[in-house]
């Protein structure tokens, strides 16, 4: 008899594990900051005996982070409004940036950002034209209001967990947005209203885009953390932010998650510590109805424009797997590349609960330290 209840109990343990794991599933995002495109990456991209743009190079060295992740959101921070193609101030750049970004793995961008209209009318729209013929789904400018009626929030869906991403700029550069287009602002009356409708999608968890801050600080300002606490206080647990081009702090805590600036992802933009930035990395998992931040970590990278044939190329590195060997780099370079990792490491001081992921050559993959 004891015997038997002890088969029952050990059968009962077994089944009970079972379940549990059947009842946990996960899902994997990474953020990926600024898309810019200035002018001497358009001529970059440009292939004069193809009279063609190809921006394949740039992405070959990070689109394994992408493709290891269910979901790999950007901020693109150009329009793709067509010809002429021109960089800074009002960005336009060729529809090869979009697709190179799809072919390396990116599946999902926000739009709302203080370039979003630099091309007016006809450059929000196209923008939008060209990632719906992508397939790859959007947020943040609409062309009318079903449009955003439509896709907002954008919903993301993989392994049983919905996800919301709502995304929103503090301005547009002073250019009035012209109707019926509709870009989201940064105003909490529209914020409120626009988690209260997430909500009523019932998504496992409701993901914050934000364009935000000052160009160039390090840390985040008052106006950042008034509006980081707005989206907490309305059940908002994890807020990514870009726009700084530059790194600022990543903190979890109190079950809230929020990166203040990712940083630059790609550009022109040279001068330390603009010319880098970071890639996070999350993962949510489900155990019944509960969803949860269940690992973080993130990856830093650096943009290496080598001179090749004559023209300037375009490479995002992840610094980690280039900072103890130079390969293809000059040493000036290289040194340049470990003096971002320590300039990055110092913003980071300020982190809290999460890791960096470094690149181990003999496993070979990412290990967080």
């Amino acid at each position: 008899m004891r015997c038997l209840k002890q088969t029952i109990f050990l059968l009962f343990i077994t089944i009970s594990t079972l379940l549990s794991a059947q009842d946990t599933t996960s899902v994997s995002l990474v953020f990926i900051g600024d898309v810019m495109g200035h002018g001497t990456q358009i001529k970059s991209a440009y292939n004069e005996q193809t009279q063609k743009y190809n921006y394949d190079g740039c992405f070959k060295y990070v689109s394994n982070i992408f493709e290891d992740a269910d979901f790999a959101i950007a901020n693109l921070e150009v329009t793709l409004a067509g010809p002429p193609f021109k960089g800074y101030p009002q960005f336009s750049s060729p529809d090869q940036l979009a697709i190179a970004m799809k072919d390396a793995g990116v599946n999902a961008m926000v739009t709302a950002n203080n370039h979003c209209v630099d091309r007016r009318k006809q450059g929000l729209e196209r923008t939008i034209d060209v990632l719906d013929s992508l397939e790859i789904p959007r947020t943040g400018t609409y062309k009318n209001e079903a449009d955003r009626v439509k896709h907002n929030p954008m919903l993301l869906r993989k392994n049983g967990i919905k996800i919301a991403v709502i995304n929103y700029t503090y301005g547009t550069n002073g250019i009035a947005v012209t109707k019926p287009n509709v870009v989201n602002f940064l105003d909490e009356e529209l914020i409120v209203s626009d988690i209260k409708k997430a909500k009523e999608l019932n998504p496992d968890k409701i993901i914050a885009f934000v364009h935000w801050g000052l160009e160039y600080q390090t840390l985040p300002n008052a106006a950042q953390q008034k509006f980081n606490q707005l989206f907490k206080d309305n059940g908002v647990d994890v807020v990514i932010g870009s726009h700084p081009h530059v790194l600022q702090p990543i903190k979890y805590e109190e079950d809230h998650f929020v990166v203040y600036s990712l940083g630059n992802f790609i550009s022109n933009q040279r001068t330390a510590p603009r010319d880098g930035g970071v890639i996070v990395r999350l993962e949510l998992s489900k155990v019944g109805d509960q969803t949860e931040v269940s690992d973080a970590g993130y990856y830093l990278t650096w943009v290496h424009t080598p001179t090749i044939n004559g023209k300037k190329e375009f490479m995002v590195l992840p610094v980690t797997a280039f900072e103890n060997e130079a390969l293809f780099m000059d040493a000036k370079v290289h040194a340049r590349l470990k003096e971002y990792g320590k300039e990055a490491r110092d913003i980071y001081k300020h982190n809290v609960n999460i890791k960096e992921y470094y690149f181990d050559k003999e496993l070979p993959g990412w290990v967080k330290k």
